[in-house]
């Protein structure tokens, strides 16, 4: 590394003939001091580290650093391996105890000023070329330094939230399981909540998932983030996830107690679901339900189970809770009734189309003009599909007591395809 680290052969710069890289090191010791006390006018962070470790390992450093820029004046070579393995290990401790990266780069940056300020107070009009090459060095020390400083801080950091990450999914997978989890809590260092809102959610494609030409996965990954960063942003506490581009679990820890769910609760998680929508660019359906952390398992079941009835009964994007589709919901639960109610539509089987449109045409409110356009066809097609579909089953979707048995019929129809599903 010393090699590729040579400023230049260039003469040891003077100062009034005196070697710039003597005058530093007989002020090492009052530059140490001056640097410590910038760093805790200009970097406040330092001044919130205990007295002993700031008196200790961070005047350590400061004193190393010194020497080290004093040897590069003196020889015109950059620091070597050695030098810059220190470095590096110095900034991971740094990240480790929490301070801010820009933090640590200006620390460095703070030391080079005093050192400037130090020795260039003896230049005189004569040492004008002397007083660039020092500049043209430190610039070059300062270069190498940052580099190496963001690498010590960067790995650490990744090893840490790496940990962090184990944590928090075994967390997630504890919750998700039943059970006690405050063992997998504790050790994520989480104290958990009265309870948890438990979202399961579909999320729908953003507009450059549909773009030809575009990464597809690339577009799906930056919406998840833009997703996981606005979900941080507006929730107190840790929430977990487990999502993919298509959706999947959020569980959000929650100060109220499950039982005491309430409208203000359900106004509050009905925004924030529209917020997330907004910020990631695509269509969000949710469904929640609200439970202790032992209970999240089964809220998570239950969440899943909603969000399915209402999505296969038309519902739009946005909250739906157990209250919603209560009728569907009731519907599409196993037993005789649904297996005859679902065979209204078998006669359908064949013409998947007229499904459609009768699915369509009843989440549209019996409007056939709104009909048309969610399913971008003429409001001619709609009537006759919908004529079709009559003389298949012998129900008609715009009479109201058919377009409840259809209702019915639909939920039925979707809790026994997916019965088939699971059970293949």
């Amino acid at each position: 590394m010393t090699g590729s680290n040579a400023v230049g052969r260039d003469p040891v710069p003077q100062f009034g003939g005196v070697p710039v890289h003597k005058r530093l090191q007989d002020a090492a010791a009052a530059l140490e001091r001056a640097v410590m006390v910038r760093l805790v006018e200009r970097l406040p962070v330092y001044g919130t580290l205990p007295a002993e470790h700031l008196g200790g390992d961070i005047a350590k450093q400061v004193t190393r650093g010194i020497r080290s820029f004093a040897a590069v004046l003196a020889t015109g070579e950059l620091p070597g391996q050695a030098e810059a393995a220190a470095i590096r290990e110095s900034s991971a401790r740094r990240a480790d105890e929490g301070v801010p990266l820009e933090a640590v780069v200006g620390a460095y940056h703070l030391g080079a000023e005093e050192c400037a300020a130090q020795v260039f107070s003896a230049a005189g009009p004569g040492d004008l070329g002397d007083v660039l090459l020092v500049q043209r060095q430190m610039l070059a020390y300062l270069r190498l330094v940052s580099c190496e400083v963001a690498a010590g801080y960067v790995q650490e950091r990744q090893t840490a939230l790496s940990d962090e990450q184990v944590a928090l999914q075994s967390l997630l997978s504890r919750l998700l399981e039943g059970g006690s989890p405050q063992a997998a809590a504790d050790r994520a260092g989480i104290r958990l909540p009265p309870s948890y809102l438990v979202l399961s959610v579909s999320v729908g494609p953003h507009p450059d998932e549909l773009v030809p030409g575009v990464n597809h996965s690339v577009a799906a990954r930056r919406k998840l983030r833009r997703l996981r960063n606005e979900l941080q942003r507006r929730t107190t506490g840790v929430p977990l996830s487990v999502l993919s581009g298509d959706g999947g679990l959020i569980l959000i820890p929650d100060e109220t107690p499950a039982a005491d769910f309430g409208r203000a609760d359900r106004d509050r998680l009905s925004r924030l679901v529209e917020q997330l929508g907004l910020m990631c660019g695509a269509e969000l359906v949710a469904a929640a339900a609200a439970a202790p952390p032992e209970g999240v398992a089964e809220a998570a079941r239950l969440a899943g189970e909603v969000r399915a009835v209402a999505q296969a009964s038309g519902r739009g994007p946005g909250l739906h809770l157990l209250d919603d589709v209560l009728l569907e919901y009731q519907l599409s639960r196993p037993g005789p009734a649904r297996e005859a109610l679902a065979a209204l539509l078998d006669p359908l089987d064949a013409r998947p189309e007229l499904l459609v449109t009768v699915r369509a045409f009843l989440a549209c409110s019996l409007d056939r003009r709104r009909t048309a356009a969610r399913l971008q066809v003429h409001p001619n097609t709609v009537d006759y599909r919908l004529r079709k579909a009559t003389e298949f089953t012998g129900l008609d979707a715009a009479r109201g007591a058919d377009a409840l048995t259809l209702r019915a019929a639909l939920a039925a129809h979707d809790a026994e395809a997916q019965g088939r599903t699971d059970g293949g």
